[in-house]
C-alpha cells in the first residue's frame, strides 16, 4: 500500500511542478498575466512549486526503504522521472492543443518502461 501512496503523491507532485514550470507559457495568453514581468512570473511559479514540495517530500519519505518504504533511492528516482514525463505528455496534449502525440513519443515511453523494468530487476 505504501507503494501506491508514494506513486499517487509523486503524480500530484509532478502535476504541480509541470504547472509551475510550463503553465506560465499558457497563462501568457490571458490578458491579466500577459502584463506580468519575469520576476512576477518567477514568484508565481515558486508559489505553485511550493505545493509540489508538499507532495514530493512525503512521497520520498514514505517510499524510501531507509524509512521502511518499498523503494530504493534509485528506484524512487526512476519512478519519479517516468511520472514526470507522463504528466508532462498529458499536460502538453491537454493544455497546449498544438502538440501532437507521435509514434516516436510512444517508442520513447516504451524505452522508459524498459528502464523501470531493468531498475526493478533483481
Amino acid at each position: 500500500m505504501k507503494s501506491m501512496y508514494t506513486i499517487g503523491l509523486l503524480v500530484l507532485s509532478n502535476a504541480f511542478m509541470t504547472l509551475a514550470w510550463y503553465g506560465h507559457l499558457k497563462f501568457a495568453e490571458w490578458k491579466e498575466f500577459s502584463k506580468l514581468g519575469l520576476f512576477s512570473i518567477i514568484l508565481l511559479s515558486w508559489g505553485i512549486a511550493f505545493f509540489e514540495y508538499c507532495f514530493q517530500v512525503p512521497a520520498n519519505k514514505l517510499g524510501y526503504q531507509g524509512n521502511g518504504g518499498p523503494f530504493s533511492l534509485m528506484q524512487l528516482k526512476v519512478i519519479q522521472e517516468v511520472i514526470t514525463l507522463v504528466v508532462f505528455a498529458v499536460f502538453s496534449l491537454l493544455v497546449f492543443k498544438t502538440e501532437n502525440f507521435q509514434s516516436k513519443h510512444l517508442l520513447s515511453f516504451v524505452f522508459l518502461v524498459l528502464a523501470v523494468y531493468f531498475m526493478f530487476k533483481k
